[in-house]
């Protein structure tokens, strides 16, 4: 045989490994190039999960494909769990580029030789590839999964990729991912997943159909041990761990995902939209579930009164935390729409306002505390509110009001301060429904005449617990940015937190005997026109609490009140998550001061009061004017004229202190048959004409349009309201004289159609005219 010679020469080696290079350069080009052309396509969609103040999964929601595939965090990724899969899965996970060639060729040769499929070759990047991707089991679908893989590897990390796997592993019908996995069979995140529970899950990939958990336990069970004793034959763990993962039962059956916190879920979600796949609350899961079933039990109580719905906010003051969302007495309920958020519905909020509509007048030096007001009928160019109980009450002081929720004096506190400012002041604190209206609010803004949320009123009154410094509340964990504003003044504050705290008030729940160990609250309650809605939010140093009670089909109910249906509910509610805590209360600050004043007023004294009280004010705002309760009047020595200084005779006259009543409370005390000490009749033979209030007339309202019936014509009645020192008055309609009359005493007439001038004018010379319109119609 001819011998045949190979000549390997320094010029033909380079050669070879200049093409080697070249190919290989080719190669890596190629593969940027397809990269480049077909990029990974590694968009998952997971499944939104929600997660309490500890991390636990507290709710969840399907992905569009109906499965349930939660994101595992990096974090969750515990070391047991990471070795145990890269111990099963793919051990050479760190050293390989994404595709092991070792596997490949053991692989390739023994399918080879034994012409069927004895063993695989898929590396942990590279199942991930197929996940991402699946197709057909052939070889053209391995040469795409090594070409992902290597994308793969290109663009994440090894520990995102592991990441990756854990998240798409399946594990049979609808389930994908160890986290959804450990939660569903498990009741736990994967991070608390023993060694035996990891190495059972991991087994389930490769035969999800006939590794059903709950269904082929003893199956897992046989293939689990299995895998232990290689682990241990591996000295991947140490032998007591395999003994006590051996030994540890498996009693794991499919559960259902939890579905607490419904109403806030759902919201959250919808705010943070499908690429949000874990929303981290601050909800305190206990505190949670407790008030749920307090909500619940009350609420079937009151099922008799037809009051079907309560909703509930808490906030942690310390961290200002919402720690407890309850949106309905029963998310399942559908006799009352349990699936409407009741509390991010919008409201009437009654008289929950009030105590901040006090607090600006305090800041803004119009009201202090023992400011006297007269609580009788007003009328605002046809707005004439009415107490809750539809009477009056006379002379009040703020304080008196607020601890009553009387209507007049708030109306007249919204008046002087400006509604305006009110609005504005609301709209700083996210109030969204008050900003989107305040072009159509006005006086009845303080009485309820606007819309709230329970979430909106229990962030205001929070800032209450906070000097006076609002800071919006946190319902995530993202949120890190704070809307600061300051509300009113610490002094307001503490002025408010004194009025609110008493317990001898109208509002306190009836029948309510369960105060003992109760924590000092300070609350304030509210109930809207046709009480439709109940409110009552309370607060201490530890917590500000929400309580909303009504019916969603927006049903009033007769007994349905602040008071006596929601303050009951509110009272339980600091009974169970702040039972006999420390009796830890506001201080007075430094700029708010004490001093003496007028009971009769509340203003600082003159020389002829005679009863003072102490009250709070704020230097250098409060006003410092002096009691003018009292006036010098000369009068006949029969006391039946009084005199002026232009017509006072040179003798037989005296002089007299007579307290000044405005017209108002004249007509109040008229009207209840109380007795005062009037001025005497002016001298009718002065002919001076008097500077000073001329008289108010309340009926017909200024500017309005009466409609009258053609066949029947009521009259209208004419009232005025006159200063003290008037005892006649004179009515003019159109400029013609019409009647005279007593100051105080109600008149009667028929107007003519079309436009009326009516005039009133007292017997000190001083005038008051209105214009109305009149239509006479067919009813």
């Amino acid at each position: 045989m001819k011998k045949i010679k190979f000549r390997i020469t320094r010029k033909g080696v380079f050669r070879f490994f200049k093409r080697l290079g070249i190919g290989f350069l080719g190669l890596i080009v190629l593969f940027f190039m397809l990269n480049w052309i077909f990029p990974v396509p590694d968009k998952v969609e997971y499944s939104t999960i929600i997660t309490d103040n500890k991390g636990e999964v507290i709710n969840a929601y399907l992905t569009k494909d109906q499965k349930w595939r939660m994101k595992t965090e990096l974090a969750e990724i515990s070391p047991l769990l990471q070795k145990t899969i890269i111990a099963k899965e793919d051990k050479h996970f760190y050293s390989h580029p994404g595709v092991n060639p070792f596997a490949v060729a053991r692989a390739f040769f023994n399918n080879l030789f034994k012409m069927r499929r004895t063993s695989g070759a898929s590396t942990i990047t590279m199942q991930v590839a197929k996940a991402l991707e699946p197709g057909k089991r052939n070889i053209f679908s391995k040469i795409r999964e090594m070409f992902r893989a290597f994308q793969l590897e290109l663009k994440y990390s090894k520990k995102e990729i592991l990441q990756l796997y854990l998240n798409l592993v399946p594990y049979g019908g609808n389930i994908e991912g160890v986290k959804a996995a450990s939660i569903l069979y498990f009741k736990k995140n994967p991070d608390h997943l023993s060694l035996a529970e990891i190495t059972a899950l991991s087994i389930i990939p490769n035969n999800p159909s006939s590794l059903v958990v709950g269904k082929h336990n003893d199956r897992i069970i046989k293939e689990r041990n299995a895998w232990l004793n290689k682990f241990s034959k591996n000295k991947v763990f140490t032998q007591k761990e395999i003994e006590d993962a051996l030994a540890e039962p498996m009693n794991a059956t499919r559960g259902t995902v939890p579905h607490y916190l419904p109403h806030l879920s759902y919201k959250l979600k919808k705010q943070g939209g499908a690429s949000q796949t874990i929303i981290k609350t601050n909800i305190d899961l206990n505190t949670q579930l407790k008030t749920e079933k307090l909500v619940e039990d009350y609420i079937r109580t009151q099922r008799l009164r037809n009051i079907k719905n309560a909703a509930v906010v808490i906030i942690d003051n310390k961290t200002h935390k919402v720690i407890t969302y309850v949106g309905s007495s029963n998310f399942f309920d559908t006799t009352d729409g349990g699936q409407v958020n009741g509390a991010n519905a919008v409201r009437q909020p009654g008289s929950t306002l009030k105590p901040l509509l006090y607090a600006m007048c305090f800041d803004e030096g119009l009201l202090t505390p023992k400011t006297v007001m007269t609580d009788v009928a007003v009328n605002y160019e046809g707005y004439a509110p009415e107490n809750y109980d539809e009477k009056f009450n006379g002379y009040v002081t703020v304080e008196k009001a607020l601890e009553h929720s009387l209507n007049i004096p708030a109306v007249k506190g919204l008046r002087m301060l400006g509604h305006e400012k009110m609005i504005q002041k609301l709209s700083n604190c996210n109030f969204k429904q008050i900003q989107k209206d305040r072009r159509k609010l006005g006086l009845s803004l303080i009485l309820g005449g606007c819309g709230t949320t329970l979430e909106e009123l229990t962030g205001l009154f929070s800032s209450f617990e906070n000097d006076g410094l609002f800071i919006s509340p946190s319902y995530t964990q993202n949120d890190t940015v704070h809307n600061k504003v300051r509300v009113i003044s610490t002094a307001a504050n503490y002025m408010v937190n004194e009025i609110l705290s008493k317990i001898d008030r109208p509002d306190f729940p009836l029948n309510w005997a369960a105060t003992e160990k109760m924590p000092k609250i300070a609350w304030k309650t509210g109930t809207s026109y046709g009480r439709k809605d109940a409110w009552s939010i309370g607060y201490n140093k530890n917590y500000t609490v929400g309580v909303w009670t009504g019916n969603f089909s927006g049903v009033g109910v007769a007994d349905l009140s602040g008071a006596n249906i929601a303050t009951p509910l509110l009272f339980k509610i600091f009974n169970t998550i702040d039972y006999d805590s420390d009796e830890e209360w506001f201080t007075q600050p430094k700029d708010c001061d004490i001093r003496q004043v007028c009971s009769e007023t509340g203003l600082a004294p003159s020389e002829h009061c005679s009863s003072l009280v102490t009250d709070y004010f704020i230097p250098l705002i409060s006003s410092t004017k002096m009691c003018d309760n009292w006036q010098e009047v000369m009068i006949s020595v029969n006391e039946k004229i009084s005199f002026c200084k232009s017509c006072v005779p040179e003798s037989g006259y005296k002089k007299k202190w007579y307290k000044v009543i405005p017209p108002d409370m004249q007509s109040w005390f008229e009207e209840n048959r109380i007795t005062y000490q009037k001025m005497p009749a002016h001298n009718p033979d002065c002919e001076l004409i008097f500077k000073g209030s001329a008289p108010a007339i309340t009926s017909p309202v200024n500017g309005t349009e009466y409609l009258i019936n053609k066949k029947d014509p009521e009259p209208l009645q004419l009232v005025c309201k006159t200063a003290n020192d008037v005892s006649k008055v004179y009515w003019y309609i159109n400029n013609k004289f019409y009647k005279s009359s007593n100051a105080g005493e109600k008149q009667f007439f028929v107007p003519e159609e079309g436009p009326v001038k009516i005039s009133c004018t007292d017997d000190k010379g001083r005038n008051r005219d209105i214009k109305i319109t009149v239509k006479y119609v067919s009813l």
